[in-house]
């Protein structure tokens, strides 16, 4: 887990997911940092970012995972027995001259797009 407060921060986090990224290890990323009470999606904090920064060559995997608020409530470590739908979505890079704000925007909507309401819409 990466410590999100700075004054409780020992370390680097964005060292800490390039050491775990170097070590051969995969990352799971919640990117709005918090989880959300209501449906949507939130801001993406800057880390995805700063990470693509330091490692561009990374691709980054979107995932939704419907049903995830009942399947790992806030506050909890371990998931429940539940059914959920995991969708993968579209590898992305950051482009070498992408601003923090137009690689969140795209990331987000990788996400969006991703999302089983999503597909469903489309067809």
């Amino acid at each position: 887990m990466i410590e999100r407060d700075p004054s409780q921060r020992t370390r680097n986090p964005i060292a800490c997911l390039c050491n775990a990224v170097d070590a051969g290890d995969s990352l799971i990323l919640f990117l709005e940092g918090t989880r959300n009470p209501d449906d949507g999606v939130l801001p993406f904090k800057s880390g995805l970012y700063h990470l693509a920064r330091q490692r561009p060559e990374l691709e980054f995997v979107p995932v939704c995972i419907d049903n995830l608020k009942r399947v790992m409530p806030k506050g909890k470590w371990l998931p429940l027995p539940l059914l959920c739908t995991t969708t993968f979505g579209v590898p992305l890079r950051l482009d070498a001259d992408e601003t923090n704000d137009a690689f969140l925007a795209r990331a987000r909507e990788a996400l969006l797009a991703s999302s089983p309401d999503q597909l469903e819409a489309r067809a």
